[in-house]
């Protein structure tokens, strides 16, 4: 007789109902040609949603070329962009998971080589722009400092990337406010260093971020949800931390957001993280209940047991993967059986389940 779980139960987010709390993490795989999201994607977002995941988010995509992390990023600011991603949510609706995709701008993170080619910067001619003009680190080129009129284009380029995202398809749309990229930015006094009505205050320091955030929710269909990433510490003294994310997520939730994928760090390279098994799953938690927003716990998760307990524990909602599923794109599978519950598999491999 197959076990009722949380992991394996239903959750209802506006209209959408998703089969299961397993959410693929979205992870860069730095294989796009001029944005455009190719067969490699197609397989990799793909195989996690025959797997059994109940949402399947697609990497970091960039809102516009200078946004992108790399040359090799994923894109939706034009139409070629959009009809390639067409075929792979749809691919992933049939497979009974729900498509979902990450926007981003890289910031001051932008313009380097893929990970494997070394990640550092590549073109100086890149036109990297930030809060302020301070680099990420001694290695990386020292960004522009936005304007005014900046502001206003990227808030452009979100909300186009929003509608380019659901005429592709997608149902969900997150927004990238972690890992010290733009958004993420603006919200931490160690990288913002403005002294205009976007820098020194949090009010300050959240106002853009917020905007960027509602002009993507009133782009976004009112039945389909919208989720956002945070980095809920910079893990360094003196930054962004726990307190003022729960305070962002109540202003979040004002504005429509749904769903707060809780991770931390990226935003100084030399922060020192206590990395570990659900090392980030207490900030979901105090998210969760000061906030009172559906949260997602992500880090070091990697098997049904111990997602399960956090979701008994009423820690988080919903359970990100991300590393476990490069190495198990069946994990939900493999997490059901362990846990003794039955759930569907694709028919073409119904003959090796046991």
């Amino acid at each position: 007789m197959s076990k009722s779980t949380y992991l394996f139960s239903a959750l209802k987010i506006r209209s959408l109902t998703l089969r299961n709390r397993i959410f693929m993490s979205p992870m860069c795989q730095y294989s796009a040609e001029n944005g455009v999201p190719g067969p490699w994607h197609m397989v990799h977002l793909g195989s996690r949603a025959a797997g059994g995941a109940g949402l399947v988010m697609a990497e970091a995509t960039a809102v516009s070329p200078v946004g992108r992390i790399s040359p090799s990023d994923t894109g939706l600011w034009n139409k070629e962009q959009t009809a390639a991603f067409r075929s792979i949510a749809d691919f992933i609706s049939s497979e009974g998971a729900v498509p979902a995709v990450q926007l981003a701008h890289a910031g001051r993170k932008a313009g380097t080589a893929e990970p494997w080619n070394g990640g550092g910067p590549i073109d100086e001619s890149w036109n990297i722009i930030a809060p302020s003009a301070k680099a990420f680190s001694p290695d990386h080129a020292v960004p522009r400092a936005m304007s005014t009129q900046d502001l206003g284009e990227v808030q452009g380029q979100f909300e186009l990337a929003a509608r380019n995202a659901l005429i592709a398809g997608f149902k969900v749309v997150e927004i990238h406010m972690a890992h010290g990229y733009l958004l993420h930015e603006f919200l931490s006094p160690l990288s913002n260093e403005r002294t205009d009505e976007f820098g020194g205050s949090f009010e300050n320091r959240v106002r853009f971020p917020l905007a960027v955030a509602k002009k993507v929710r009133e782009a976004w269909p009112s039945d389909l949800p919208v989720f956002v990433r945070l980095s809920a510490t910079d893990w360094i003294p003196g930054g962004w931390d726990l307190e003022q994310s729960i305070a962002l997520s109540c202003e979040l939730k004002k504005i429509g957001i749904d769903f707060i994928d809780v991770s931390s760090g990226g935003l100084l390279p030399d922060a020192r993280i206590p990395v570990g098994p659900g090392y980030q799953v207490a900030f979901a938690n105090a998210i969760r209940r000061d906030a009172s927003i559906l949260t997602g716990a992500v880090g070091q998760i990697t098997s049904g047991r111990q997602a399960e307990d956090i979701l008994q524990k009423g820690a988080a909602d919903a359970i990100l993967i991300g590393r476990e599923f490069l190495r198990d794109p069946y994990f939900p599978l493999h997490a059901a059986s362990d846990l003794g519950c039955e759930i569907n598999w694709p028919k073409q491999y119904l003959r090796a389940r046991r």
